[in-house]
């Protein structure tokens, strides 16, 4: 062989083994390891991500999640933290409104109705379906004609006439054909004086669901508003988002009188928040603010009007702000102290962020591992498409599932700053090592070509 032959095949080997000790990744090399099962039809599994396993991850894209097989070797996967929108086109619509009565001994039970309706369902007349002695009638509720509208409904906004102040609160229910009813949830509205000003609540948020009918009923009939407005806001998607996931309860620091703040545990897309009001008759306007580290100014989020208020024995209470989903990991909330503020110590606060799914192709024999929690790796993930050729969203419904099994194992975050992170660093100075003999031997021996004297003919 000659020397030429044998530097370059040096060199090859070099590189490989580099290349090699760069590429091999073991559950060892991340601080979490989760097991996983699978069911269902594969090669492809997906897996919805639990929020207090997502924490463990080291980076805010969850760049350093991977999962392993029995052998430990890693597999092809994807995240998929909402389907993609081609659009979204949200609409305010007027709708008609019925009243629905009872009488004053049945106000417990729903109206019994009787309606006419135009050859495409949109209602005509509703009328009780007995006929109620003058003075018996008492106004239950609402009977919205949301027919016209083919979009899933997003949110409701009332108005009513001033005579009724306070809070008013009532159940919600949906129907296509006026005969089988499905229930909504539970809604709000308010209107009432609060330091010389006047504060108002008319919306209410919706499922998301379509529906031709929706029947408001109020809790307490005697208070039932006379609605002035009705307005149905629709939104259509071309894929509805994921669902939204709560965190645990996270404490906070009190700063100073109405301002607190919370560190999350690593940059999130927050989109709501919920604040822990511990005293009862509590009433504060509040804004919000966050920032992705301590050296950045902080950037207004939203704000809103959090209470717990004692009504006829119970608590009605609204604490949740919807926020913008940016990326935040410090939380700060600025309270109106007029309302009475909500307490020397920092009330504790839950926040949702959209569930993430991971898509990956099982290659080798199971178990398989879920890791994740290391900081100097770099993002695997590819994208749906290329990990599912005839990828879609209606195939995405019809994958395998993954579900965690077990505990999560691993080290606390101070073992693994002291031991993960050092290994890594090993490595690297080794690749550097084998590549830095490798140049010195190559530039030794074609010094020591140019030095030897040409052979005589």
């Amino acid at each position: 062989m000659s020397q030429k032959l044998i530097l370059v095949w040096l060199s090859a080997v070099a590189m490989g083994v580099a290349l090699s000790a760069h590429a091999r990744e073991t559950p060892a090399d991340f601080a979490t390891q989760v097991p996983l099962t699978v069911s269902g039809q594969g090669p492809w599994y997906r897996l919805e991500l639990p929020l207090d396993v997502q924490l463990k991850a080291r980076r805010t894209d969850l760049g350093d999640v991977r999962v392993f097989n029995a052998a430990g070797e890693p597999q092809a996967y994807a995240l998929a933290r909402a389907p993609a929108q081609t659009s979204e086109s949200r609409h305010l619509t007027e709708v008609k409104w019925f009243p629905l009565y009872n009488s004053a001994d049945a106000t417990e039970q729903a109206p019994s109705i009787r309606v006419r309706s135009s050859a495409n369902g949109t209602l005509v007349d509703v009328q009780p379906s007995t006929q109620l002695e003058a003075g018996e009638e008492v106004l239950r509720g609402w009977l919205l004609d949301a027919s016209g509208i083919k979009a899933p409904l997003q949110q409701l906004i009332l108005d009513w006439t001033s005579e009724r102040d306070g809070f008013q609160r009532f159940s919600i229910e949906a129907s296509d054909d006026l005969q089988h009813w499905q229930s909504w949830g539970e809604g709000q509205i308010a209107r009432l004086t609060f330091a010389d000003e006047r504060v108002e609540q008319h919306e209410i948020g919706l499922p998301g669901q379509s529906a031709r009918y929706l029947r408001l009923l109020w809790k307490a009939p005697q208070s039932a508003p006379t609605l002035t407005s009705v307005q149905l806001e629709s939104v259509s998607t071309s894929s509805l988002p994921m669902p939204l996931v709560w965190s645990q309860s996270l404490a906070g620091s009190a700063i100073k009188g109405g301002e607190y703040t919370w560190q999350l545990p690593m940059g999130l897309n927050v989109e709501r928040l919920q604040v822990e009001l511990g005293q009862p008759n509590s009433l504060a306007p509040v804004t919000l603010s966050g920032r992705r580290e301590s050296s950045l100014p902080w950037q207004p989020l939203g704000g809103g009007l959090l209470y717990r208020l004692t009504q006829n024995g119970q608590d009605v209470v609204q604490n949740e702000l919807l926020l913008p989903g940016h990326t935040v990991q410090q939380l700060k909330l600025t309270v109106d102290e007029r309302g009475g503020g909500i307490g020397e110590q920092a009330p504790s606060i839950r926040f949702a962020v959209r569930a993430t799914q991971l898509v990956f192709l099982a290659r080798g024999a199971g178990p398989y591992t879920l890791a994740l929690g290391n900081a100097t790796v770099k993002a695997a993930n590819l994208p749906l498409s290329t990990l599912i050729p005839d990828y879609s969203a209606a195939k995405l419904a019809t994958l395998g599932k993954a579900t965690v099994d077990g505990p999560v194992v691993g080290t606390s975050t101070s073992t693994v700053t002291t031991a993960v992170i050092p290994d890594v660093n090993w490595k690297k100075f080794g690749l550097w090592a084998v590549l830095l003999l490798s140049v010195l031997f190559l530039a030794a021996m074609a010094f020591s070509l140019l030095r030897k004297p040409a052979a005589k003919s």
